[in-house]
């Protein structure tokens, strides 16, 4: 299976961004808008500048108390890792699991084009397994 299958399955094809002045305070409100884990950094919309989470808030928030006043860039990683449409799903599990991240920005052509949750991988491979279950199923009962 492939990324793109993932992308394509999704019931919402927005990506959500937010731009990296704007304050915590802010992405906090457009998490709960979009009810998401994490957003892509883009000054464009097109372009992956950096990823932020719910994690990375709350980290912060133990280092500082006026983490809410502070600009999405200074708490953002900036070394985002990111798959194309036609890489395999398999590879980017093992990338989520080694590098212990849960969203991944797909890219094609150095354009933002969707990303890929754990919770996405998880239905993949959810309604995958079940498809095979049920021909496996299918053939057992037809001999």
């Amino acid at each position: 299976m492939k990324i793109k299958d993932v992308i394509r399955d999704k019931p919402s094809h927005d990506v959500i961004t937010i731009v990296p002045d704007a304050t915590v305070q802010e992405l906090v409100a457009l998490l709960a808008e979009h009810n998401v884990g994490a957003v892509v950094v883009s000054s464009d919309r097109s372009t992956v500048e950096g990823i932020v989470s719910e994690r990375d808030v709350v980290r912060r928030l133990h280092d500082r108390d006026d983490v809410l006043g502070a600009t999405v860039a200074e708490i953002m990683t900036a070394r985002v890792r990111t798959c194309e449409p036609e890489h395999d799903l398999d590879a980017l599990m093992a990338l989520m699991t080694e590098h212990r991240i849960r969203h991944v920005p797909v890219v094609e052509d150095a354009r933002l084009v969707g990303v890929v949750s754990i919770g996405d991988v998880v239905k993949s491979r959810m309604t995958q397994l079940e498809f095979e279950r049920d021909q496996l199923d299918s053939y057992v009962h037809q001999t």
